[in-house]
Parts: structure tokens; C-alpha cells; sequence
């Protein structure tokens, strides 16, 4: 059966993010489905929860599923998102599992200090949406520079749902996942503080950093993200014959 793509975005962005690795992998012939979590995308306006964005990935998953094994992909909060679900008590039909810009803690003075930033940029007049783009014109190529806007950002969202990553127990999920596992970093990603941690708690997981990149891996480096994803689906479809 051919494996089948579950691709999870992070905090603020939408479904949009993974443009260039949804082009590479239906040019591949990979079937892919990138979700929206509530309160993201075209759901912006809904109330973003645990609850829903579990079962938004849950959802995505087992539909794929019935066509074929899963490799499951999460950036950033999808990523936090995906271990928590992939490691949880009733393992779910994921049979490989892509965890990038992810890899740390959300709990703590470091959660504090990323909300604090994040309240101080909302409030300006623009939301920070000038600075964002300013950054973003400065770091992403052109051929994905437009990926991580074209479904809106979700400010009103982004508070809430960084305080429900804090009840996350992370390095739980991560002793139960038993299914091929990449972590994916940018050599200047600021979430690589729990790196050793998270390593050291899946040790057959393979690490994978990426060298003069930040945390926005997947579009400032679509390529080498691409060409990991085909590491990983080579592997799955190899362990499914």
C-alpha cells in the first residue's frame, strides 16, 4: 500500500506552510493531506483547544490510514502536538513519525518569555505583522516567502494555544513511541534547547540539523526538508513490504 503524508503546521501559519513539500511530494506520487488546526487557516475565528487540535490530527491520520501507513509530520507547535499524540497510551496508525523545529520543553521561564514577546508584538497597531514580514522578506527564499502568510496568521489564537502546550507531557509520549522517528533542527532554531533531553529519551531517533537555518527549516530550506522526507518514506515504505 503507498505510504500516505499527514502534515501538521505550526503556531500563527495555516495549512499554507508546506506548500513546497505538498508540490515534491505529489510530484513524487505521495498522496499528502496538510491540515488546518482550529483556530488557524480557514478556521481561524474558532476557539483553538487541545481537544479539537488532537482530533484534528487524529482525523487526518486514521482516514489516511485506511489507505495506507502513515508518516506523520509536525513542525514547531504541530510538531509538540504530534509527539504528544503519536506517543500517546492507545498508539494511533502512524508508522513514521517527522518532528521538526520541536524539540523542547514548552513549560517554564522559556514559555513565559516566548508569551510575554508574543502579547508585546500583538499589541502593536500592526500585530507585529510588519516585523514579521521584515524577517521573513530577510530569511525565506522566493519560491517560499509567501507560503507562511497565504492562509492568514492567527493572532487571535496564538495565546491561547501556547499556554495549552504546558500541560503537554512530552517526554512521556517520547518513551512510548516505538514507530521510525527523525528530529529536524535548524543549527540557529531557538527550540533546540532540549535537544540532548529529547535524544537521550528516544535513542534510536535520528537527529538532523540543519546547517545556517533558523527554526523556519521546512521553507528556508525546502529541499533538504524534502530530501529528509524521502529518507523517511523510503524507510516506512521499506518496513510495510
Amino acid at each position: 500500500m503507498t505510504v500516505q503524508v499527514v502534515l501538521v503546521h505550526g503556531i500563527r501559519t495555516s495549512a499554507t506552510m508546506w506548500r513546497a513539500q505538498v508540490a515534491y511530494l505529489e510530484e513524487r506520487g505521495t498522496p499528502v493531506t496538510a491540515v488546518d488546526l482550529p483556530g488557524h487557516g480557514t478556521r481561524r475565528g474558532e476557539e483553538f483547544t487541545l481537544d479539537e487540535a488532537f482530533a484534528t490530527i487524529d482525523r487526518a491520520v486514521r482516514d489516511a490510514a485506511s489507505r495506507g501507513p502513515v508518516l506523520l509530520v509536525g513542525h514547531s507547535m504541530g510538531g509538540l502536538l504530534s509527539i504528544a499524540y503519536t506517543g500517546s497510551e492507545d498508539a494511533p496508525p502512524v508508522g513514521g513519525f517527522v518532528a521538526a523545529s520541536c524539540t523542547s520543553l514548552p513549560r517554564g521561564i522559556g514559555l513565559a518569555a516566548y508569551r510575554f514577546l508574543a502579547r508585546r508584538f500583538d499589541s502593536l497597531p500592526d500585530r507585529g505583522l510588519g516585523l514579521t514580514n521584515r524577517v521573513l522578506d530577510r530569511t525565506l527564499p522566493a519560491e517560499t516567502r509567501p507560503d507562511f502568510g497565504a492562509g492568514g496568521y492567527a493572532f487571535d489564537a496564538q495565546d491561547t494555544a501556547l499556554a495549552s502546550l504546558s500541560v503537554l507531557d512530552l517526554l512521556t509520549a517520547l518513551r512510548r513511541i516505538d514507530v521510525p522517528l527523525w528530529f529536524v533542527n535548524g543549527q540557529w532554531d531557538q527550540l533546540r534547547m532540549n535537544e540532548k533531553l529529547f535524544t537521550t529519551i528516544a535513542p534510536d531517533a535520528e537527529l538532523i540539523v540543519v546547517p545556517r537555518t533558523t527554526h523556519l527549516v521546512t521553507a528556508m530550506r525546502p529541499r533538504v526538508f524534502n530530501a529528509v522526507l524521502n529518507v523517511a518514506l523510503t524507510t516506512v515504505e521499506a518496513s510495510t513490504c
